[in-house]
């Protein structure tokens, strides 16, 4: 970082500082996700909790986390970025410090709901601050960066989660897991007021209270029948009619924005988004990948764990080689997006899906070592991954108005949190469906489900494809236009 280029005209010499804070916050909401569930058998046992409480622990922190990203990203474009960003880590590490000193885990799933709440305001303020304080080639690079937090972030959650409850025993372990965030929030909070610009728009805008409702309303109606059974839970016993009252709140919303914007007022979601190509594209492909993507740790975890006996930590480190793949090809990635644009993506997504058939073909044929059997697979696949997050992030923003940046940051990240949700869902029910009817067999599971994740990908690589050719296409059309324009 330190060596860009700060002289650019009318660029903030802050950026690549203030790119740092927003890059630790986020990364901090992120591993939250996934150091977590490490810790659960310990949780369990250290707070006496049910099965209820424990759904409840992971769900809350997701539901919340996905119901929060949008109206958060449109109240930081109406008023502070950098108010709603420092707001976001104060609740965020005040959630923290409270999950850690729980008493109960009726107490525990209500600190994970708010800091859910705090992660889901501070996610969309990255993507704007990136929109906002880069201009040119750097926006891809800032977003590479973005990308390689992502992949790590998750990737290294159950290894430092591991770590931790190693750390401080079956008792205190837990509990650093969360206590782990309060010294970090505190020191971002320092940053913030120093490096990050404070912003804010000339003129004061509307908030659509009625717009945020609606939508909140039925995003978490989407999500809670996927993230309900977030502990394997059969997906036909689960509330999937939510749907269909989620859907008509969706069509209400959509009627609502246009009413309001007939109004002259600032809208909760800019809808001439959903006119724009590269956007919708965008968030296809994101939703589709997320939701192979997210599930490939968790059903990898439950069997190097519980299928062939591995240790939390020693689960964590056979997915350390996906992410350091993912960490290098993401920074790569942002200084190669404005040369290759979608073509780099669509190698990103075959690379992910060569390196997850190899898994496929290795798993049932390996013993002995599995872990470090499946490492150059890993590897492979977190490669193609880093060529995958960022550079889509950067082609599906690149032609919004940086004004909406933080609502078109939020809805790309809801879509991909609904994405994830839906993955690990029909994943994780396939996966323990599977083992049921094979009477233990992890191996033959661990294939079985892995074949959806592989489907989540294929399905994003043709979006990937059709906006690749669609770009093609557009470019001789409009090389034609310009004698007539002229």
């Amino acid at each position: 970082m330190t060596g860009a280029d700060d002289t650019a005209p009318g660029a903030d010499p802050r950026r690549w500082r203030a790119l740092a804070v927003c890059l630790v916050a986020g990364g901090m909401t992120l591993l939250d996700v996934s150091i977590v569930n490490v810790a659960l058998p310990s949780l369990r046992a250290g707070l006496q909790a049910g099965d209820r409480e424990i759904q409840l622990v992971v769900a809350g922190y997701a539901l919340a986390f996905g119901v929060v990203l949008v109206p958060a990203g449109r109240l930081g474009d109406a008023r502070s970025r950098r108010l709603m960003f420092a707001i976001g880590v104060s609740v965020f590490t005040l959630a923290s410090a409270a999950a850690g000193a729980a008493q109960g885990p009726v107490w525990i799933a209500l600190a994970r709901v708010v800091q859910g709440i705090g992660g889901g305001m501070i996610s969309p303020q990255v993507s704007g601050f990136i929109q906002n304080l880069f201009r040119g080639a750097e926006p891809g690079r800032a977003f590479g960066m973005f990308g390689a937090t992502i992949g790590v972030s998750t990737a290294i959650g159950p290894i430092l989660g591991g770590l931790l409850v190693k750390l401080g025993g079956p008792d205190f372990g837990w509990r650093l897991v969360f206590h782990v965030n309060v010294p970090v929030g505190i020191l971002l909070l320092v940053l913030i007021r120093r490096l990050l610009p404070a912003g804010g728009t000339r003129r004061r805008q509307s908030l659509d209270p009625g717009g945020v409702l609606l939508f909140a309303f039925s995003v978490l109606l989407v999500l809670y029948p996927v993230v309900e059974g977030s502990q394997g839970k059969p997906l036909a016993a689960r509330p999937w009619w939510l749907l269909g009252p989620a859907v008509a709140g969706l069509v209400v919303f959509v009627f609502w924005e246009r009413f309001w914007r007939s109004r002259d007022r600032e809208t909760l979601v800019e809808l001439a988004l959903m006119r724009q190509a590269s956007y919708v594209f965008g968030l296809g492909l994101g939703t589709f990948y997320f939701a192979g993507f997210t599930s490939i740790f968790l059903i990898t975890t439950l069997f190097l764990q519980n299928g062939l006996g591995y240790t939390a930590l020693q689960a964590g480190a056979t997915q350390m080689t996906f992410a350091v793949g993912s960490a290098v090809s993401a920074w790569l990635s942002g200084r190669l997006v404005q040369r290759y644009g979608r073509l780099l993506v669509v190698i990103g997504l075959l690379a992910v899906a060569v390196g997850l058939i190899g898994i496929d073909l290795l798993v049932p044929r390996v013993n002995g070592m599995v872990g470090l059997k499946l490492a150059p697979a890993l590897l492979l696949t977190g490669l193609g991954g880093g060529l995958v997050v960022s550079p889509n992030v950067t082609l599906t923003l690149a032609d919004v108005d940086p004004v909406h940046a933080g609502a078109g940051g939020g809805m790309l990240q809801t879509a991909q949190r609904v994405g994830s949700a839906l993955g690990v869902a029909v994943v994780l029910a396939q996966f323990f469906a599977g083992l049921g009817m094979t009477r233990g067999d992890y191996p033959r599971a661990f294939s079985d489900s892995l074949h959806t994740t592989i489907g989540f990908v294929g399905l994003a690589l043709v979006l990937a494809l059709l906006d690749l050719l669609r770009r093609r296409f557009r470019r001789p059309r409009e090389r034609a236009d310009e004698p007539a324009a002229a």
